[in-house]
């Protein structure tokens, strides 16, 4: 079973998939075209043409899982990157999961500081 915690790696693949693709053809999407192992416990995010669907893929150690939502009255947001593969945060994943806009999505960057005084 698939535990959404912070050590998950999550990869979106930018391009719009056949929905008629099953976990062997979305696997062999990940392979050949992310160039990235759908057996190493990560998941992988596909969308549709319209982008009012989503799958995930995933494998737990002993098979494949596949994971499908649709929404109903308006479309999911893609991020508008160059590269192919998208690497996201299991927050951004629950954004997204939400229908939320996850372009808009920005975070503090991170402060270090040498001592509190």
């Amino acid at each position: 079973m698939f535990r959404f915690d912070e050590g998950l790696k999550v990869y979106l693949h930018r391009d719009p998939v056949d929905f008629r693709y099953g976990m062997n053809s979305l696997s062999i999407l990940v392979e050949q075209s992310m160039q990235l192992g759908p057996m190493d416990g990560s998941l992988y995010i596909f969308g549709n043409r319209r982008r009012d669907r989503i799958k995930i893929l995933g494998w737990d150690g002993s098979g494949f899982w596949l994971l499908m939502k649709r929404l109903e009255a308006s479309s999911f947001i893609w991020p508008d990157n160059k590269t192919d593969v998208v690497t996201m945060t299991t927050d951004v994943l629950h954004a997204l999961l939400d229908g939320d806009d996850i372009t808009a999505i920005r975070r503090h960057t991170r402060q270090e500081y040498l001592r509190v005084s």
